[in-house]
């Protein structure tokens, strides 16, 4: 496919490198800054267009008649929604925006319709939506939906002495009573799918595929917490603070929001009355102590600078046993945070960069395609897709393990229905099925991709 990105900053960097360099789409970048464009065709096999992406000239240098998608990540909302519109105009092309301005984003169904974009994508809500998910259940690290959200695929760390120190795989299930499966483990600084007969460690960080109900109960019998959090206090006042507040207060938690600038504070008073707004600086220790840091149930760290929050973070680590969540902007630095232990780290970014490439992968090959959803996991070293399957799939109507599958590859849960299956050898999938599949290979387009 022919895909012009606009914007050569963090996201636009991260999908050349996924969109290019791992699915190998023809990508044209464009950017009025000739040193980012310079960056990026030096380092990616991707051409490059230095000029304003609002103009006829510009997009038409960039190929905007051949092109199959055109998405703009570029820094303003206003020249991402002008530039699919324009797009759009000059060729018979899908469009992406990035809108992450709240005001825009209670009218984004008008952008879809009137402008015809095919997509808007807003990170912070997007990463909030994420943030709340695990404030529900603090046990995890990380939370990812599937099926409508009746399947999860949670995330979390072995403790030790814990009852799965030492325990294989296979018998997870007896010796437990609970009806879920291990679909990932991370190492070190390896990932795992494992097979049944994988035994865990303590510190090893795992994922399970479960539905909501069960995957309340497994975390109970292990003895980890399972009920939401009563309460947080996020730093940092910015739009994911919004949209994270407001989905918070929606769900009965109390939110206490810590932010430096008197006129942003005015501001979300008033947007958010039911919040506790306080006006000061969220990297003063006395100020977090005074404000309940060592008995909140959760702190989340949302400031602009990504050594305040870590900071902040492990501040509060040694202050309260709290879940703790940490958003990060740079992407470049992941291994390295990783080995310091934050708890729940949330990249916008990423996030953003996943929402796109799913639409991708489903506009690649729209008539077989049946991608419904797409997650990024085990530090970004497997995916997890849920696939569709249709009446003539050459999955359909064969159980699992007459299945020639490729190396790698775990079909980790099926809903049909209202009814969540995790599959075992002699499940077969039917037409009109879900089915999560875990994998470690990149750029599965179609259920078909995971045979032989």
């Amino acid at each position: 496919m022919n895909i012009i990105i606009i914007g050569c900053g963090k996201v636009g960097k991260k999908l050349v490198e996924q969109l290019g360099a791992e699915e190998e789409h023809n990508i044209t970048v464009v950017d009025s800054r000739y040193p980012l464009v310079q960056e990026i065709t030096a380092e990616f096999d991707a051409m490059g267009v230095v000029g304003n992406a609002m103009t006829v000239d510009t997009l038409t240098e960039a190929g905007v008649q051949e092109a199959d998608i055109v998405i703009a990540v570029t820094g303003s909302d206003e020249q991402n929604m002008l530039a699919c519109l324009m797009a759009k105009k000059l060729g018979n092309c899908g469009a992406i925006a990035r809108v992450r301005e709240p005001e825009y984003n209670r009218a984004a169904h008008l952008l879809k319709e009137d402008l015809g974009i095919s997509m808007v994508i807003n990170p912070e809500l997007a990463a909030a939506s994420e943030i709340a998910r695990v404030l529900r259940f603090p046990s995890a690290i990380k939370i990812d939906t599937f099926a409508k959200g009746r399947v999860e695929i949670l995330k979390f760390r072995i403790s030790e002495n814990s009852v799965l120190d030492g325990m294989r795989v296979s018998n997870i299930v007896a010796r437990l009573e609970c009806d879920v499966l291990v679909c990932g483990v991370e190492r070190e600084n390896e990932a795992f799918i494992p097979d049944g007969s994988f035994v865990l460690q303590s510190g090893d960080l795992i994922s399970i595929v479960s539905s909501i109900r069960n995957a309340a109960l497994f975390f109970k019998k292990i003895g980890f917490k399972t009920h939401r959090v009563k309460d947080t206090i996020i730093v940092g006042g910015g739009n994911m603070a919004y949209y994270l507040a407001h989905q918070l207060l929606d769900t009965g938690i109390h939110v206490k929001i810590i932010e430096q600038n008197q006129k942003r504070c005015d501001e979300l008073c008033q947007l958010l009355p039911k919040a506790t707004i306080v006006c000061g600086d969220g990297t003063d220790n006395r100020l977090l102590l005074e404000e309940g840091l060592e008995t909140a149930e959760s702190i989340v760290s949302l400031m602009n600078i990504d050594e305040e929050n870590i900071l902040l973070s492990l501040y509060a680590q040694s202050k309260t046993k709290g879940k703790i969540v940490t958003k990060i902007n740079r992407i470049a630095y992941g291994d390295v945070i990783t080995r310091l232990d934050l708890d729940t780290t949330v990249y916008p970014k990423n996030i953003t960069a996943d929402y796109i490439v799913r639409f991708v992968r489903a506009k690649k090959n729209s008539i077989g395609s049946n991608i419904e959803t797409m997650h990024l996991i085990l530090e970004d070293k497997a995916e997890a897709l849920e696939f569709r399957i249709c009446e003539n799939s050459p999955v359909a109507n064969i159980t699992i393990d007459k299945l020639k599958l490729k190396k790698n590859i775990l079909i980790a849960c099926i809903s049909r229905g209202q009814k969540v299956i995790i599959p075992r050898g002699r499940d077969t999938l039917l037409p009109g099925d879900t089915v999560i599949v875990v994998t470690l290979k990149a750029g599965f387009q179609d259920i078909s991709d995971i045979l032989e």
